[in-house]
């Protein structure tokens, strides 16, 4: 005998969504690392005091970073991903019933707000500083490809690993991550 699927409308639904999300996906490796604890005190001298809730910052990182891991350049096509997908949902803490925000609303972030309070430079620093912690990021020493950015692999300006410290890396690091902002400002990438 065939079966038919019925399609009852429920009043109460018992759908836990941390059930579906696999323990070993992408993102339950990374959500162990987004440590974005401190970010709303850093923002709140940009927003007003007056005035109807904005959008929470803390999700709109969560979805930058589903679209950078998962290679989701468009924000319009982020928001209907993320909308569809349980993964993502999860990883943004949005239950099955809220809103995912409008595409609109990440450009005003990324050259607003997150670009005066410096918020995503200091969140990728605090990453990859809980990635040295935990020893997750070998002492030899890496490379990453496939950027706009001039290499600059000279000898004499690289960090020994026995002279590394938090300080030192960072001042090392701010002349490769202004060029890079640069580069992300450029017209030609589009930031027009």
């Amino acid at each position: 005998m065939m079966g038919i699927q019925k399609v009852e409308a429920q009043l109460f639904s018992g759908f836990d969504l941390d059930a579906h999300v696999p323990p070993n996906h992408v993102l339950t490796e990374i959500d162990r690392f987004l440590d974005v604890g401190d970010m709303r005190e850093r923002l709140k001298p940009f927003y007003s005091y007056k005035g109807r809730p904005s959008i929470d910052p803390e999700l709109i990182v969560r979805m930058l970073v589903i679209g950078y891991v998962m290679g989701i350049r468009p924000e319009r096509r982020l928001c209907q991903e993320v909308h569809l997908s349980l993964a993502y949902r999860w990883f943004c803490r949005l239950g099955l019933d809220d809103k995912v925000p409008d595409h609109s609303s990440f450009s005003r972030y990324r050259h607003g707000k997150f670009r005066e309070s410096d918020m995503l430079r200091h969140i990728f620093e605090a990453i990859v500083e809980r990635c040295l912690t935990d020893d997750l990021v070998p002492d030899e020493g890496f490379a990453v490809d496939a950027s706009l950015i001039a290499g600059d692999a000279n000898k004499a300006r690289s960090i020994a690993i026995k002279d590394w410290n938090e300080d030192v890396a960072r001042n090392a690091s701010k002349r490769a991550a202004r060029e890079c902002l640069e580069t992300l400002d450029d017209a030609a990438f589009g930031a027009a």
